[in-house]
């Protein structure tokens, strides 16, 4: 069985303890580092520039999943693969030319990554999955941390994951918004690879520990 992931979001860290925080994940059971890049326009926050995630490269050990909830991303490509991004990830909502996209994020080295918001059937990515690397599936709607689940994820990800075999494609299927210990088995089983967290790592107690419990209990699965 390939190991499931787990990627922290930053977006739910302490942002006067930024460099803490991140090498709290660094010393973790971690997988990646995600991180949510909002313009305000596509989602209603805005959260991190590119300054700031120059800063969280210069710390970061673990992959920069950089997740772009902005309109028109393909005008920062380039910009986000030189400030050290591993997988850059675009909205299906926010691009005219999706194929063009995804092909140039592989062309400045790193994974395309598409995500798709609540409302959006995983059936429009059909015709460009056998490109796509990680289909990112918001099960909160998009632009702020700290949201309720929403349950027809779990549908979601089945569907999506039999679109994936189907077509031979080796895309992984990556979760972000509410996932916590109540529901991390459950989206596992239903096709999940990847598991973004934010408020309930950081604000847990012992984040490490919590890390590192959320990771067991997904990889203990028949």
């Amino acid at each position: 069985m390939t190991s499931k992931l787990v990627a922290p979001s930053i977006l739910a860290g302490n942002f006067a303890n930024l460099q803490r925080d991140i090498e709290m994940i660094n010393q973790s059971d971690a997988d990646w580092l995600h991180v949510d890049i909002m313009d305000g326009v596509f989602v209603p926050n805005i959260s991190f520039g590119m300054p700031v995630l120059h800063a969280i490269m210069r710390h970061a050990l673990k992959p920069l999943d950089v997740h772009l909830m902005i309109i028109d991303p393909d005008r920062y490509i380039k910009t986000f693969a030189d400030l050290g991004a591993d997988i850059l990830t675009v909205h299906y909502e926010a691009c005219t030319h999706l194929h063009r996209t995804i092909q140039a994020i592989k062309a400045e080295g790193m994974k395309a990554g598409v995500a798709i918001n609540p409302h959006t059937n995983v059936s429009l990515l059909e015709d460009v999955i056998e490109y796509i690397d990680v289909v990112l599936v918001m099960s909160v709607n998009p632009g702020f941390g700290g949201q309720s689940f929403i349950n027809n994820t779990y549908k979601k990800i089945k569907q999506l994951k039999e679109i994936i075999v189907d077509s031979g494609s080796n895309a992984i299927i990556e979760i972000d918004g509410g996932v916590s210990n109540d529901n991390a088995i459950e989206l596992i089983e239903a096709g999940a690879d990847v598991l973004v967290a934010g408020s309930y790592i950081f604000g847990s107690e012992n984040p490490v520990t919590t890390i590192a419990n959320l990771k067991e209990q997904i990889n203990t699965q028949d």
